[in-house]
């Protein structure tokens, strides 16, 4: 029970209820539609949802490893062998095993780097990584439309941080040149953040050119290349060798819920700098470490990513034939070169609401919606995600869906006053 007195102390439970946040405030609205949706079945590109069967866009199994036999046979396997409380433990005190040590040096290989430790969840090592590698004294310099992972560890840097503009390398010069000087004062270091693909807009970023910056500058390069790693490079070592600069990037991060189609992540670079994250990263120090049906089923993974490049053929097959039809179709994808095909259209929340519930029912097409606070006021994003599963047909239906259900946006079909609660109404 909560007392009051005369003070001008506010009960935070009060403040919550005034605000719920830019999201949450419309949760009445969009929860278990729009927001927190259930899908149901097997992990495919047709997937029940309320009761329908949809052409899915939205899973991010790229090689379409989620459902294959042999990663399902080793999953159970893996399940029957260790249960699914091995090991109980940390990594350092009691949580270690051969497997988990083979699964770190089969990952080196595919990255390129010495040494690698693996992490429980994706987006808590970034954090925790971050605030293991650098101190007040160091300056990080990172991208503008960095994933929310990457800027949630900037925010706990107790040093100084710059921001230079998505994939503007003259502007990364400039905010080196303010963190060298800066850096030059205090006796720190500088680290550079930013992704090998933005989950956004699909583009990769500019590794190559920010490498070549340290010719100029001393620095060292984080690369995020959760999207990257899997689909791009002749051997799925992700944006850093497509782009011919792995050697370049001093600390690497990828993971596992992307094309490895299960969770956590790892992060790969020289043997000194592991061991140093081994014993400084709090996240994995005083965490449980990655259950081991979990690493047993990676295993399985990684063997069919390095054995199997056609999943990687079929994905680019899916993708260019989705983002050249798109176009052709004159829809605005942008700048993307990846697999992460984003279109872009131009109308309020309600409107954007409205489409997406006439793509659901009477299209039977479930995609992501982008809109405020994510972009900007006036724009919605369509995000689609292509796997290796999908297929020529359902690319085909789907760019005959989005002529169609665009014809009615800019027609004005789906304008309303405010966002529509109860689905019943199909438009």
């Amino acid at each position: 029970m909560l007392t009051r007195n005369n003070s001008s102390m506010k009960d935070i439970f009060e403040k919550i209820e005034k605000n719920m946040g830019p999201i949450g405030e419309h949760s009445k609205a969009s929860h278990g539609y729009f927001t927190f949706p259930k899908l149901e079945g097997d992990v495919s590109p047709h997937m029940g949802f309320r009761g329908k069967k949809l052409l899915n866009w939205s899973l991010n199994n790229y090689l379409g490893l989620a459902n294959h036999p042999e990663v399902r046979k080793a999953d159970t396997e893996g399940a029957e062998k260790f249960g699914l409380a091995l090991p109980m433990g940390a990594r350092m005190m009691s949580g270690n095993s051969d497997l988990h040590e083979e699964l770190e040096k089969g990952l080196s290989k595919l990255s390129q780097k010495e040494d690698t430790i693996l992490c429980n969840f994706g987006y808590q090592a970034m954090v925790s990584a971050i605030d293991a590698l650098v101190d007040r004294h160091d300056v990080i310099v990172y991208d503008a439309e960095s994933h929310a992972c990457i800027l949630d560890g900037v925010r706990l840097h107790m040093g100084k941080r710059f921001v230079f503009k998505h994939n503007d390398v003259e502007d990364c010069e400039k905010q080196l040149e303010r963190a060298k000087r800066l850096a030059d004062q205090t006796g720190g270091g500088i680290l550079v953040i930013t992704e090998g693909v933005f989950g956004m807009r699909g583009d990769q970023g500019k590794l190559k050119e920010i490498v070549e910056l340290k010719k100029k500058f001393t620095f060292r390069l984080f690369v995020d290349d959760a999207h990257g790693v899997g689909t791009l490079g002749p051997n799925g070592g992700g944006t850093g060798e497509q782009q011919g600069c792995q050697d370049g990037i001093d600390i690497y991060f990828g993971t596992f819920a992307k094309s490895f189609a299960l969770i956590g992540g790892y992060i790969s670079s020289t043997k000194q700098v592991v061991t140093y994250l081994r014993y400084n990263m709090r996240s994995q120090i005083f965490a449980k470490s990655l259950p081991m049906p979990l690493v047993y089923g990676l295993l399985k993974r990684l063997e069919l990513i390095n054995k199997h490049p056609e999943y990687r053929t079929k994905l680019w097959e899916i993708s260019s034939a989705l983002q050249k039809g798109l176009v052709e179709a004159g829809f605005d994808i942008g700048v993307t070169n990846t697999p992460v095909t984003p279109v872009y259209m131009r109308g309020s929340i309600p409107e954007a609401t409205n489409m997406v519930i006439d793509l659901r029912e009477n299209f039977g097409i479930f995609c992501s919606m982008v809109v405020y606070p994510v972009i900007p006021k006036g724009m919605i994003i369509l995000r689609l995600i292509p796997t290796a599963m999908h297929t020529l047909e359902d690319v085909k239906y789907t760019i005959e869906s989005f002529s169609k259900i665009k014809d009615k946006l800019y027609g004005g079909l789906y304008v309303a006053d405010e966002i529509r609660e109860g689905f019943s109404q199909a438009l």
